[in-house]
């Protein structure tokens, strides 16, 4: 049996993150950028400015809302984790150094997939039965298409759900726990034998923090979110940027082999890595599961914003992809190759090709701070899908539903930690793609409300 199901999960998830789901996404991002005529290009440095901005501003939020930093923070708080550190790693060792730079176009193009969903999403809100603003895909479906489209809201929320406790929860905290394992064993303050027990104390302390942020209601959530996300990304870009002036000499090589690699990528991983198709899909995929641009997710966020305009909202959703994808999966690729690091083209790497990097560099008191690094990623993920699981499950019954489904999402850190995950990974990786054929479809239809609430808002301006 178990062998029936994943073997119908890989055919599918193969199918879901290959070539006709990537065609779509990167289809939706190329019409919105045409429709919208390059809005992330065009007012990149107003979309920069007004969210600088609003880091700088002391504001607070009303009643049932975060303040419009905060939901880009909350967002982010998804979208930057593990797969920062370990899948832009394994881009590069199946994909070449080419890699980078689809990630690159897949980037530039999901800036305005996220700036139309979020948009969308601000636009499209409601107010629940708490008084708390919600909205995301299965609003904008549910307020902005037809009754005939309304079943693509309620396949969203059902893949939503299916895909929190698996993507959002299980998988990082078993992330938080082989790290902070990797740390005690290498400075010697536990034993192998004594591993169990430390992924159950770690379990049950992830859980009960969970609990006490999500059952803080939305304005907690939003509070952690705006401290934990900038100290997490400043953290990891100061010492990033150090790998990468300690090697400074090794940059323009390192940028040459990117661009070359994008379109001959033989030439630069001395043939392993022989397909121009292959360095593409790599980059384009890291760039796509990265960013979340396309999948609709973050929209949840930052439709809690408190804010009366959906497309200065929108903006920051440019900043948001721009800050995962642009600089800090960039920085990640240049920790590996500016490094000299030995890399296994062809075979699958994860944060360890990373971590090599920082090492090789500073020497292993480095594995500290990536053990920390990596916990706090994992942790902010874990806080993120939260709300985004609270809201999908209370779009297909009613707000009475969320603290139960809280606390049991919080329960499931207990699991991650101590038990064998198997195939779960995969599975929640496969629910994860499928929320994404509901939001692409919605894209589409409502990209013309897009383009009207953008021209309404600049010719105000």
């Amino acid at each position: 049996m178990l062998e029936l199901i994943q073997s119908v999960n890989s055919a599918v998830n193969n199918f879901i993150w290959g070539v006709p789901a990537m065609i779509c996404i990167i289809g939706v991002g190329l019409l919105l950028t045409i429709k919208t005529k390059f809005l992330q290009i065009r007012k990149f440095p107003y979309a920069m400015k007004e969210t600088l901005g609003r880091v700088f501003k002391k504001q607070d939020a009303s009643d049932g809302s975060m303040t419009p930093f905060q939901a880009v923070c909350t967002a982010l708080a998804s979208t930057v984790g593990t797969g920062n550190i370990a899948g832009v790693a394994g881009a590069i060792a199946i994909g070449g150094p080419g890699a980078v730079f689809w990630m690159w176009i897949s980037a530039i193009l999901g800036m305005c997939t996220k700036f139309s969903e979020v948009t969308l999403a601000v636009h499209f809100r409601e107010r629940n039965q708490e008084g708390d603003y919600v909205g995301g895909p299965m609003y904008y479906i549910k307020n902005g298409l037809s009754k005939n489209w309304h079943f693509l809201a309620v396949l969203f929320s059902a893949f939503g759900v299916l895909t929190v406790f698996g993507t959002g929860n299980a998988t990082q905290v078993n992330t938080i726990t082989t790290a902070i394992n990797s740390a005690l064993l290498n400075f010697h303050v536990i034993s192998q034998s004594s591993v169990g027990t430390a992924n159950l104390i770690i379990g049950v302390i992830v859980a009960i923090l969970v609990a006490l942020i999500l059952l803080g209601g939305i304005k907690r959530i939003g509070q952690v979110a705006e401290r934990l996300v900038p100290f997490m990304a400043f953290i990891y870009i100061f010492f990033a940027l150090g790998v990468v002036v300690l090697n400074i000499n090794q940059l323009p090589a390192v940028f040459g082999s990117i661009i070359n690699g994008a379109f001959h990528p033989a030439s630069v991983t001395g043939g392993i890595v022989g397909s121009f198709f292959m360095s593409m899909k790599k980059g384009v995929a890291r760039g796509i599961f990265s960013n979340e641009a396309g999948l609709g997710t973050g929209s949840i966020a930052h439709a809690c914003a408190d804010t009366k305009e959906p497309v200065k909202q929108g903006l920051l959703g440019i900043f948001e992809v721009f800050t995962d994808t642009i600089l800090i999966c960039t920085l990640t690729a240049l920790v590996i190759l500016c490094s000299g690091i030995p890399i296994g083209f062809g075979a699958d790497a994860g944060a360890e090709l990373t971590i090599s990097g920082f090492t090789s560099t500073y020497g292993n008191w480095i594995s500290i701070f990536t053990a920390v690094a990596l916990c706090c990623f994992a942790f902010s993920t874990i806080i993120g899908w939260g709300l985004y699981g609270a809201r999908c499950i209370e779009f297909l019954f009613s707000s009475k539903v969320i603290k139960p489904f809280m606390l049991v999402y919080s329960l499931v850190a207990i699991l991650g930690a101590t038990v064998d995950l198997g195939m779960l990974w995969s599975i929640a990786e496969t629910f994860n793609g499928l929320m994404a054929i509901p939001n692409l479809i919605a894209l589409f239809l409502l990209s013309g409300t897009v383009v009207k609430l953008v021209k309404n808002y600049f010719h105000e301006k």
